[in-house]
């Protein structure tokens, strides 16, 4: 089984002393079976002392029954802690272009239902295990008992074995589509979510979400979860009637046939009684530990970076004064048959210091450039480079030390943090706070700010906020002024770009604001995956409306 596989390369030891303590408890199982039978079914001169003795025996049973079901339900929750944290370490690791290719609802799905699934078949695991192994040990002592009456059961049990794994079978199959169902309704779980606006204007864009996307889903999930348990519940009942099956016909071979006595045969039955409990416990235990092998294989399905359980020590980020993107080319994967396409190549220099602005019409590659030159995304083709020398493999972690964001679809956090990861230096968030008009109404102590539900124009304050108090070298704002108003719109442009530009940051700003392209050292222009400057006449005449109409010829950035 998988789950014990992983168990044993990540504990031998103690699993070792789990299976020990197991089968300690089944071997004392069988001896108080073996010990009714010669001692009390039989009772001699003293029962008292067999009864006193008996007692103790079950004392004993208890004592390592519940020491062995403590000890792996231990061992099985510290696995699933062990496996929640290795999975957001590796998540932590991943490229980004992996965890926009998965999507959201995906990971998401895994992180809650897979690991769900996998804490729940340990908690069923003892029961499994236990009755595997007591069935192992019974068996063994009823060959001891009468070979003959314990051949035909082995076949009895064979044939019960042979079509229960039919029905355990179907449950397989239908608990890995119920997995791919779930996945579709954590997607429709998010568009309910992050729509809820949408949805709440459009009544009918909410009635067919409901009718045509989430209710399919649901009603598939509904489908395939009732079949697992029906077949799960006919896998049970078989069992169980098989079992109690095996009884008469033990009986009618020792007394009907004359393959043994009545006290063996009282022995027999009285051992399959005993089985019968655990045997069925096992078989209820099924479905959890298949949905547990399914979570594992869609687990092992996102193709996470390969977990590094420690965070290495951050190498500095380089010093550097020129910036230089050479011939680079990323490209979009398709989707089935479909090709992917490519943005770019790209050439362009930065110099340390400088503010660029970047615009561009919809679709044209705006975003992916930032997402290429802060090293979130990793070209397929060229070069980054950092005063003329090429960055190789090892160097990504500390390039992408050189930037602080805030894109688009940002995440405000609540924890300030200073340079290096530390915490800010007293005064300055209270300093941007004031800078960012936003002293009168964002409080923070301990070094988290206390409130995060503002606006999204006062959000995106906050988000820069975060990123100033990191006094990273580049900074990228993705389109940061859009959803502020005219007068605080005004107050980025003509006082905090400059205030930054004295501070010695480089600035790269995406943005559409044509009344404010004087302040930026150049002007760069994506179009079509290609990047141009706008240079003399051209960018005296970029506007909101000349941007569509440029003609003449634009002179492409040099990789010089």
């Amino acid at each position: 089984m998988k789950l014990l596989r992983l168990l044993f390369r990540d504990n031998p030891r103690t699993l070792a002393g789990v299976m020990l303590l197991s089968l300690a408890s089944v071997l004392l199982s069988i001896g108080t079976l073996a010990f009714i039978n010669l001692r009390l079914i039989a009772v001699g001169e003293r029962p008292g002392l067999a009864l006193a003795q008996f007692g103790a025996l079950l004392a004993l049973l208890l004592l390592v029954a519940a020491a062995a079901q403590v000890s792996l339900h231990r061992l099985g929750h510290r696995f699933v802690y062990r496996l929640r944290r290795d999975l957001v370490k590796c998540l932590l690791d991943t490229d980004i272009q992996r965890l926009e290719q998965l999507g959201g609802s995906r990971i998401l799905a895994s992180l809650s239902s897979d690991i769900r699934n996998i804490t729940i078949a340990f908690v069923h695991l003892p029961e499994l295990v236990y009755g595997l192994v007591l069935s192992v040990a019974a068996f063994a002592y009823l060959a001891w008992l009468s070979p003959p009456l314990f051949a035909v059961t082995l076949a009895w049990m064979g044939f019960t074995l042979a079509v229960g794994w039919l029905c355990v079978g179907r449950v397989n199959r239908h608990i890995r589509l119920l997995r791919e169902a779930e996945d579709r309704l954590y997607r429709d779980y998010q568009a309910l979510i992050d729509g809820r606006k949408e949805l709440a204007l459009n009544r009918e864009r909410a009635r067919r979400l409901y009718e045509e996307e989430f209710d399919a889903d649901a009603e598939a999930y509904r489908h395939h979860v009732t079949r697992a348990d029906i077949y799960n519940g006919l896998a049970g009942n078989w069992a169980n009637i098989m079992v109690l099956g095996s009884i008469g016909l033990v009986f009618y071979c020792a007394g009907g046939l004359g393959w043994a006595g009545a006290a063996v045969a009282a022995t027999f039955a009285l051992t399959v009684l005993f089985l019968r409990a655990p045997l069925i416990a096992a078989v209820g235990s099924l479905p959890s530990l298949l949905a547990a092998r399914v979570a594992l294989d869609a687990l092992e399905a996102l193709e996470l970076a390969p977990l590094c359980r420690d965070f290495e020590a951050p190498a500095p980020a380089p010093a550097w004064q020129r910036l230089e993107l050479r011939g680079v080319v990323y490209r979009y994967p398709g989707e089935g048959d479909e090709g992917g396409f490519d943005v770019g190549p790209l050439d362009v220099c930065i110099e340390r210091g400088e503010l660029l602005f970047l615009v561009g019409g919809n679709g044209s590659g705006k975003s992916t450039l930032a997402r290429l030159l802060t090293g979130l995304y990793r070209p397929v083709a060229g070069q980054i480079l950092l005063d003329g020398r090429a960055l190789d493999e090892a160097e990504w972690p500390a390039y992408r030390r050189l930037f602080s964001s805030v894109f688009t679809d940002f995440h405000l956090f609540a924890r300030l943090l200073g340079p290096e990861g530390g915490e800010a230096e007293e005064g300055r968030p209270d300093h941007w706070l004031e800078r960012l008009h936003l002293a009168h109404k964002v409080r923070h102590a301990g070094g988290r700010l206390l409130d995060t539900r503002y606006s999204q124009g006062q959000r995106k304050r906050l988000a820069l906020l975060l990123a100033m108090l990191e006094e990273r070298d580049i900074l990228v704002l993705d389109e940061w002024a859009a959803d502020q108003d005219p007068l605080f719109r005004r107050l980025f442009y003509r006082e905090l770009l400059p205030q930054l530009k004295a501070l010695g940051k480089t600035v790269l700003a995406i943005t559409h604001d044509d009344h404010y392209f004087d302040q930026a050292d150049r002007l760069l222009k994506m179009d079509g995956g290609r990047l141009v400057e706008l240079t003399g006449e051209q960018r005296a005449r970029a506007s909101a409306d000349a941007l569509q109409a440029i003609g003449g010829p634009a002179r492409a950035l040099a990789a010089d």
